[in-house]
């Protein structure tokens, strides 16, 4: 019985609110605001003149000497700042010296993987590298330099190699 009670008020109260939201209500009215004054008879200035003071005037004039002093003349030259470039650190590509190396597979790799090294050059290195431990095969910016010595890593078989500063 209790279920039916309360379900037959939210009934009631559901319609009470669908029958006062479709009731006509009075339209608001506008408000009139009046533009000007009632002692001016000729339709005069707005209410709200703003005043300008001394201290805008200044504040005016100080921005248009600056204007005036930025401004470059149409017969001078345009001057542009001189852009400032920084070399790149270089790094040394070092082939390291190993006795398993077969000569002719390192000359092979060195030329396909260095751009700017020859047979004669690569066999100079790789003498090198045996006779000394290290030899350089070139200095290069740093990431051009890491490409090469992991591209020198993943040879078939294994080539070692090593980056050194150049400045140390």
């Amino acid at each position: 019985m209790t279920k039916t009670i309360s379900s037959l008020v939210l009934l009631l109260l559901a319609l009470f609110q669908l029958s006062h939201s479709f009731t006509l209500q009075p339209a608001a009215v506008p408000r009139q605001t009046r533009l000007f004054s009632d002692k001016d008879k000729d339709g005069g200035a707005a209410i709200a003149k703003p005043k300008i003071g001394q201290k805008t005037a200044v504040e005016v004039q100080t921005k248009q000497k600056v204007r005036i002093v930025q401004r470059a003349k149409p017969a001078e030259p345009v001057q542009r700042r001189e852009e400032k470039f920084e070399d790149a650190p270089m790094f040394k590509l070092m082939l390291i010296g190993d006795d398993g190396y077969d000569v002719t597979h390192v000359v092979e790799r060195l030329c396909a993987i260095v751009d700017d090294m020859d047979e004669d050059q690569a066999a100079n290195v790789v003498q090198q590298a045996d006779q000394e431990g290290k030899a350089m095969c070139g200095k290069y910016p740093f990431e051009r330099a890491e490409l090469f010595k992991e591209q020198l890593q993943r040879s078939d078989p294994m080539i070692f190699s090593d980056l050194e500063d150049e400045n140390k």
